[in-house]
C-alpha cells in the first residue's frame, strides 16, 4: 500500500521524472506560464513553490541549491531577480493551476500552470517605421507572365545545347 506517499510516479523513473519537472519549472520560470497535464502541474507546483522560498532567502547557498536542481544558469537568475521579490509579501501559494479542456488525442485534462503575483509581459506588436515604404508590387498576370518568360527561354536554351 502507498499510504502518506505523496510523490506522483507519473510513468518514470525517479532520474527522469526529475528531469522533466526541471524543465517545466524553469519553462515556467522564462515564459511565466505553462500548458500543461493537470497531474504534471500539481507535481511542478510543489517543486516551484519550494524554490520560490529559497529564491525569497537570497543567500549563496539558496542560490547554489536552485542551480542545483534546475540545471539552468539563467532560469536561476530569472528566479532570484524578478519572481522572488514579486513574491516577497507572500507566504505560500506562489502558483495558480487552472484548469483546462481535454486533449483530444488521449483525453488527458489539461492545465495551466501560472504565477500569481508576477505579470506576464506581452512581447510588443514590431512596428514598421515610417520612412521605409514597400516597393509597389507588380500585379499577378505580370508575375505570371514573366515566369513562364522564364520558362520558355529556359527549354529553348536547353534545346539549343541539345
Amino acid at each position: 500500500m502507498r499510504h502518506l506517499k505523496r510523490t506522483a510516479k507519473l510513468g518514470r523513473t525517479g532520474e527522469h521524472r526529475n528531469a522533466m519537472l526541471a524543465n517545466l519549472v524553469c519553462s515556467l520560470i522564462k515564459h511565466k506560464r505553462v500548458t500543461t497535464t493537470l497531474a504534471k502541474a500539481k507535481a511542478a507546483r510543489s517543486v516551484a513553490e519550494k524554490l520560490v522560498t529559497l529564491g525569497k532567502k537570497d543567500t549563496v547557498h539558496a542560490r547554489r541549491l536552485v542551480a542545483a536542481r534546475l540545471h539552468q544558469e539563467d532560469a536561476t537568475k530569472i528566479l532570484f531577480a524578478e519572481i522572488a521579490p514579486a513574491q516577497k509579501d507572500r507566504n505560500g501559494g506562489y502558483t495558480r493551476i487552472v484548469k483546462m479542456h481535454q486533449r483530444q488525442g488521449d483525453a488527458a485534462q489539461l492545465a495551466i500552470l501560472e504565477w500569481v503575483d508576477v505579470t506576464t509581459v506581452e512581447a510588443p506588436a514590431a512596428e514598421t517605421p515610417a520612412a521605409e515604404t514597400k516597393p509597389a508590387e507588380e500585379p499577378k498576370e505580370e508575375k505570371a507572365a514573366k515566369k513562364k518568360g522564364k520558362k520558355k527561354a529556359e527549354a529553348a536554351e536547353a534545346e539549343a545545347k541539345a
